[in-house]
């Protein structure tokens, strides 16, 4: 069955703050923050980051109830893109981590047949690196998506009894100080924050494909979904 596909923009903390319900089951909602944002995952203090060099760089600093490390969010870095699925989906797994397998080989396949191969989804435990604590994209987890070892997609998830909701960012770009610039660091640890994360991720637009960006991506993960 084809996933319903809805475009949804807005604060990026009322778009995360969304609830799901078992209705909204086969459903990929399409999101874009109407403005840039720094995302913590749901047990981040909020002492994490400098909230007056977020305010003078106009990021709203919000919360999201899924797990991991800080997220940039804007509509130009990323496309966001979250997928639900009820309980009686085939594809559902009690197993939390074993969960993510399904979608990260259906983003594969999305990419591949985009034409940007060689991507890979990692399987097993998380993978942590000093920073991973403080920012999404310094770890790998269950079901994410790399290409020569740098994480190009990241997936978190959080599930009720009717649904799961796995929330998908594909970065455009790739550039660590968006969120470093942000934490409640010393400039020793924020440069070397900085240096050591730009070789863990990459974006789109380091890949040679910007163009697969917002609505091929969405189409191509519907339709890998789907198969």
């Amino acid at each position: 069955m084809t996933p319903t596909v809805e475009r949804r923009s807005g604060a990026a903390g009322d778009l995360h703050a969304l609830e799901v319900t078992a209705a909204d089951a086969g459903s990929i909602w399409w999101l874009d923050a109407s403005a840039p944002a720094l995302v913590l995952g749901s047990t981040q203090p909020q002492t994490t980051v400098d909230l007056g060099r977020a305010a003078a760089r106009g990021v709203e600093v919000v919360r999201r109830r899924s797990g991991g490390g800080a997220v940039y969010v804007a509509s130009d870095a990323l496309t966001w893109i979250d997928v639900v699925i009820g309980p009686d989906d085939p594809r559902w797994c009690d197993d939390v981590n074993r969960s993510f397998d399904w979608l990260g080989a259906a983003w594969v396949d999305a990419l591949d047949a985009l034409g940007l191969c060689g991507g890979r989804a990692h399987a097993g435990a998380m993978v942590r690196s000093p920073w991973s604590s403080l920012v999404c994209f310094g770890g790998l987890g269950p079901g994410e998506v790399t290409f020569d070892g740098r994480k190009l997609v990241g997936i978190a998830q959080r599930r009720t009894r009717d649904a799961a909701r796995f929330q998908c960012a594909a970065l455009h770009r790739w550039d660590p100080t968006e969120v470093t610039d942000l934490l409640a660091i010393d400039a020793v640890d924020r440069d070397r924050a900085s240096t050591e994360l730009r070789r863990v991720a990459v974006g789109l637009e380091e890949l040679g494909a910007a163009a697969l960006a917002g609505e091929a991506m969405v189409g191509a993960l519907a339709a890998a979904i789907a198969r």
